[in-house]
């Protein structure tokens, strides 16, 4: 593929970045990366061109500093971005909102008034499940009503926002080249590459229930915290969706051919949901990571988080029916995949 234009790859150092490297350059496309390695290494850079034995170039550029990403555009032919820059903490969201605002936000604003300057007009965005609001049924479709409840939530929805309003506009003028935007939301991902050289290594104590599982299986961290186990759920944990970022990441390539197709000849701007359709309750990590690596995981319960919902997967159908995406791997191989990371990596990158 290569002769056709390089994809841009914002936020390419971090966990589903490194990895989404590693899938488009096996796949023959050639890649730009744009990090400013606020949570991320250049180390998962190296390796993910060890993975695929093949380069890729790397700016260390923040996505507001427009004049650096506008130099970008200036050196590097681009046809498509995938923009995975962003902050993703729900707590640290909710103690510093500004921050996300400004890093989510108005960073998306400075990349698409970037593109759209160098005639560049496709776009796959990292969104999230966050967005959905609350729901009758478990099962988010993608028709759902937004309503997030936090402000990472929020800053996903109002990017989804100006995307939809820029492909809206587009198609109002006629313009003859007009935004093709697909909106990818994700759900719970986890895992790592099978080969255990990349994989999530987060600043600090881990945000998400599996890396925190792994760091307390290896000795690293002295226990977990389940939030409630008084949902109406089988076990009284909350049921969630994960899915392995192994099969999140080829998402994104199927969603880069589906933008150069038929389906987008006119442009527009559609979400999809990047899930499996299975829940997962908290336990059934625990005891599936206890079956998997023989590693006892220490836990107790405690309180409730605000906000946080019984149960909530996927309904993945649209993904499969226009991007012709499932995701094919299952909890055990997430679990797998999760500890040979861990164990070969114990310190993460830093080792």
């Amino acid at each position: 593929m290569s002769g056709q234009g390089k994809i841009l790859v914002t936020g390419g150092a971090g966990y589903i970045g490194s990895h989404a490297c590693v899938e488009l350059l096996q796949a023959g496309y050639e890649i730009v990366v744009v990090d400013n390695l606020s949570n991320s290494k250049t180390e998962a850079l190296v390796r993910a061109q060890q993975l695929a034995g093949k380069p890729l170039t790397f700016y260390q550029v923040d996505i507001r500093d427009k004049a650096a990403l506008t130099a970008i555009f200036a050196q590097e032919i681009i046809t498509t971005v995938i923009h995975f820059a962003g902050l993703k903490s729900v707590g640290e969201s909710c103690a510093q909102p500004a921050l996300y605002y400004h890093n989510n936000v108005y960073g998306t604003l400075v990349l698409t008034e970037v593109m759209a300057a160098a005639g560049v007009k496709q776009l796959v965005f990292s969104s999230s499940a966050t967005v959905y609001g609350e729901s009758v049924s478990p099962q988010y479709a993608e028709d759902f009503p937004l309503g997030p409840i936090n402000p990472y939530g929020r800053s996903k929805a109002m990017v989804e926002d100006i995307l939809r309003d820029l492909a809206a506009a587009d198609a109002i003028n006629a313009e003859p080249m007009p935004w093709k935007i697909a909106l990818l939301r994700y759900f719970n991902p986890i895992g790592a590459h099978a080969s255990g050289l990349i994989g999530e290594d987060p600043n600090g104590i881990p945000n998400n229930l599996m890396p925190y599982v792994a760091q307390v299986a290896i000795g690293k961290l002295p226990q977990l915290s389940v939030f409630g186990d008084d949902y109406p759920t089988p076990d009284g944990t909350g049921i969630r969706d994960y899915i392995h970022v192994v099969d999140l990441v080829k998402g994104h390539i199927q969603a880069i051919t589906a933008l150069a197709g038929e389906s987008f000849a006119k442009g527009g701007c559609r979400p999809y949901n990047l899930g499996t359709g299975q829940g997962y309750s908290v336990l059934d990590i625990i005891h599936a990571f206890e079956r998997v690596t023989g590693c006892p995981v220490k836990y107790k319960v405690v309180g409730r988080r605000a906000g946080d919902l019984a149960e909530c997967f996927a309904n993945p159908d649209r993904a499969l029916q226009e991007l012709g995406w499932r995701a094919e791997k299952n909890l055990d191989d997430m679990v797998a995949d999760t500890w040979n990371w861990q164990s070969k990596n114990p310190q993460g990158y830093t080792a």
